[in-house]
């Protein structure tokens, strides 16, 4: 057989009336269940009921819901009168079995054999859901039978048996929609006389029906080859409607992100790709994307390039920045002039306007719910690195209301989402976070959080998130206020690991009181750091031997970016105090310098550990690769930059160095910038006259090494020098 719902088969036809005459008994069960409206638990619950093949009617749709809010207090009177109303054209089949579920809030777990054998196995007419709670009158609890095993008190979310039965008890209701049901229920089945006539009972251990509230320490997942079950471990049971009554509405969703074929060990994600878009076949959709600067952020004009050279149409581009740090303003504006034509339009709204960051995150989202032709809202905090161009793209094709991508701190299992929440409603840790995170489990997860950046729907913000003030609620931060809304809404929200999107930027320890803050970033950010800094070719010195060895023993190799020297000589001259090259210098033990330079220690610019952090990661791996056996410390006590000028030091005479091995990375342009310079070994007779940007000179510091800077005749060089292993 197959499923037989639809969103428009709102009422029971006669085709399935005659159709349910010629079922055999093992296949004459009918699901009913009541839904007003179309809400993601609800397409979810369709699904695992389509995936076992049940045949669903559903009562009630676009009905308005007069049953009060069940979630919080009593109330859904209305199903019992829907059902009421169903049974009606059913009373007579006696064979007819008819399970009545809730649909909001649960999930199938096995199919309608299972069900029917379980029944049947049960003995009695009509079985109910079991809990060990009770609910909505505690009065009523010694009236309840006594149980020896099991679960003692009835949950209406689950009922199970023939229709005439059925018929009996819900043709007893005559109160009104906004009445309790479980109420209603419950003091039927209390009643010895009706359960005896009426040949009730309970699924007290959890045969059948799950109920998650109060049980969620009971059950744990199970996965199979095809599927994946929920297992009581108390009753050693295998249920097959799984219910996340109450507050377990959360742990349900993570169960349903398994059970029961989402994914599973052996074939990963099951449903990844149903449903998805395939933009190759549409005109790419109109997209907000809304940047949000609300603390100091290390890598900020790299963040603005990255968002210019995602792979998507800029003409179908909108872009509203929120700036809440006068710092940034020279960057966003820079952007701004550079771009400010590349998109569709283009917003900044600057600190002046003093807005909280909840405010401006509602502006943000509201200038998509007003854009009647805005598709999509792509929310960035800027401190994402998004490294996968496609970005925009693959989660526009997931087809989500609410989707994030997964970003991480580098190196950690700090993300943007969290997998489960705490009862104060703050982080905790899902069972499955850190394979996620890891992406030892790789697909489209339901969670109950997410931050830093998301896509939201133009039609959602447009019905159902039309208020216009998700973001602020006292005692939450702005993220934590909009996926408590979206909960409440009944709106799913998804983060995908289906591929690598990029990472998060750590922000707490940025300061920002030096000329390029950025420099200092080597410990915080090491990935950023590493892209923005570290020559492009310097991992091809390992891969394919991509260094010279111009003189004996002395090795040429790459190891900064352009930007790393520019902003090293930019930092230096912004301090300015120079030593002039004297020989008395109060800076070094002693006080006398026997070869002094022109120059400024990076200890006085604080920048003495980072700079031995850099020796550590990117100098020592080229000593080992060049002088075979030997192991370096990677520690220097002189770390400096040498300018050599003309006017006031042009050379340096020959000398040996106090080190092991020497380092010496030329900072700007031969010819562009200046004229001479180099470096000669007397023991060799040779020369290196034609310093290359960003390339650094190793060479042995004593003995065999003698050596002077040749004259730079015009302009000025800069140089950075450490000497490793005094």
């Amino acid at each position: 057989s197959r499923p037989l719902y639809s969103p428009d088969m709102i009422s029971f036809t006669l085709p399935i009336l005659l159709k349910f005459c010629l079922l055999s008994f093992s296949e004459k069960l009918l699901v009913l269940t009541v839904a007003t409206e179309e809400t993601d638990g609800f397409h979810r619950f369709i699904r695992s009921a389509n995936y076992f093949n049940y045949t669903v009617k559903v009562l009630g749709m676009e009905e308005t819901w007069k049953g009060g809010d069940v979630g919080r207090s009593i109330g859904g009177g209305q199903k019992v009168r829907l059902l009421k109303e169903a049974m009606e054209a059913l009373a007579d089949q006696e064979d007819l079995i008819i399970l009545t579920v809730d649909s909001y809030d649960l999930i199938f777990a096995g199919g309608p054999e299972e069900i029917l054998r379980k029944f049947q196995q049960a003995n009695h007419k009509v079985l109910f859901a079991a809990e060990a709670l009770i609910w909505p009158d505690k009065r009523l609890a010694d009236k309840y039978p006594l149980v020896r095993s099991g679960k003692r008190y009835l949950n209406s979310g689950g009922i199970i048996g023939y229709a005439p039965y059925i018929n009996r008890i819900v043709s007893q209701w005559n109160l009104h929609d906004n009445d309790d049901d479980q109420l209603f229920y419950t003091k039927i089945y209390v009643d010895p006389l009706q359960r005896q006539t009426l040949n009730m009972t309970l699924d007290h251990k959890c045969q059948i029906f799950q109920n998650l509230n109060g049980a969620v320490d009971e059950v744990l997942l199970k996965f199979g080859t095809d599927r994946v079950r929920v297992r009581n471990t108390v009753y050693d049971s295998l249920p097959v409607v799984i219910h996340g009554n109450g507050n377990t509405k959360m742990y349900l969703n993570y169960l349903g992100n398994y059970v029961p074929n989402a994914w599973n060990y052996e074939h990963g994600c099951r449903d990844c790709d149903d449903d998805v878009v395939d933009l190759s076949q549409l005109k790419y959709p109109n997209v907000l994307v809304g940047v949000f600067i609300e603390q100091p952020t290390p890598f900020l004009p790299e963040f603005f390039q990255r968002l210019l050279t995602m792979d998507y149409p800029k003409d179908k581009l909108k872009l509203f920045v929120h700036n809440n740090e006068v710092y940034h303003e020279k960057h966003i504006q820079k952007f701004w002039e550079e771009n400010r034509n590349a998109f569709n339009s283009f917003k900044v709204v600057g600190p002046e306007e003093n807005l909280s960051q909840g405010e401006a995150r509602n502006m943000g989202m509201d200038l998509c719910r007003k854009d009647a032709t805005c598709n999509y809202y792509f929310s960035m905090d800027s401190d994402v690195m998004l490294t996968n161009r496609q970005t925009l793209k693959l989660l526009i094709e997931q087809n989500r209301k609410i989707i994030g991508p997964l970003v991480t701190r580098h190196g950690k299992l700090w993300s943007n989402f969290w997998g489960a929440l705490s009862l104060d409603g703050y982080y905790a840790r899902s069972e499955d976070y850190v394979d996620i995170v890891q992406r030892k489990r790789v697909g489209v997860w339901n969670i109950p959080y997410m931050a830093h950046v998301y896509l939201v729907k133009g039609s959602v913000l447009r019905n159902e998130m039309k208020e216009r003030n998700y973001f602020v609620l006292e005692k939450l931060d702005p993220d934590m206020a909009l996926c408590r809304n979206a909960r409440e809404l009944g709106i799913f929200m998804y983060i995908t690991n289906r591929h690598d999107f990029g990472r998060l930027i750590s922000t707490a320890n940025y300061n920002i009181s030096h000329y390029n803050n950025d420099l200092w970033q080597i410990f915080e950010n090491p990935a950023d750091w590493r892209e923005k800094y570290i020559h492009q070719n310097y991992t091809r010195i390992f891969t394919e031997n991509y260094l010279e060895e111009p003189c004996p023993d002395v090795y040429w190799f790459p190891v900064f970016t352009e930007k790393a020297c520019d902003e090293l000589v930019e930092e230096m001259e912004h301090y300015g105090s120079w030593s002039g090259g004297k020989h008395e210098d109060k800076r070094i033990a002693g006080g006398y310098e026997t070869v002094p330079t022109d120059d400024i220690h990076m200890k006085q610019i604080g920048f003495d550990k980072e700079w031995l952090h850099f020796i550590r990661e990117f100098i020592s791996p080229v000593t080992l690769k060049v002088f075979s056996g030997y192991y370096t410390k990677g520690y220097a006590i002189m770390n400096f930059v040498v300018k050599y000028t003309p006017e006031r030091q042009a050379y340096l005479r020959p000398h040996h160095d106090s080190s092991t091995f020497t380092i010496n990375i030329a900072l700007n342009n031969k010819d562009r910038d200046f004229q001479g310079g180099g470096c000669r070994f007397h023991r060799y007779n040779c020369s290196i006259e034609s310093p290359r940007k960003g390339w650094s000179f190793m060479h042995p510091g004593r003995l065999t090494h003698l050596h002077e800077g040749l004259p730079t005749t015009n302009g000025t060089r800069y140089i950075a020098v450490s000497f490793i292993d005094p």
